[in-house]
């Protein structure tokens, strides 16, 4: 009975790991370049970004945001109205 070992050797698979140990060092190095050699002006403004109102983004969920509101206000005034009518 062959193990796995056996049959993974026999493949002809360890280049393709080496490939992608490679591949992963390179990112690696590579992130690690631009977080050491960035501006901190940079870093600066990207974590101003959550909290800037400006963004599409942040204007899309406040106008769902206020359209849920208003439509909840517009429910709750209308069950009050259904209420008083009693």
């Amino acid at each position: 009975m062959k193990s796995i070992s056996d049959v993974v050797s026999g493949a002809g698979l360890a280049g393709y790991a080496e490939v992608a140990l490679i591949i992963f060092f390179l990112v690696f190095v590579a992130i690690g370049l631009r977080v050491l050699l960035a501006r901190t002006t940079s870093f600066a403004h990207e974590a101003q970004l959550p909290l800037d109102d400006t963004s599409t983004s942040a204007k899309s969920a406040t106008s769902a945001t206020s359209a849920t509101s208003a439509t909840s206000a517009t429910s709750a005034t209308s069950a009050r109205a259904t209420r008083e009518e009693r």
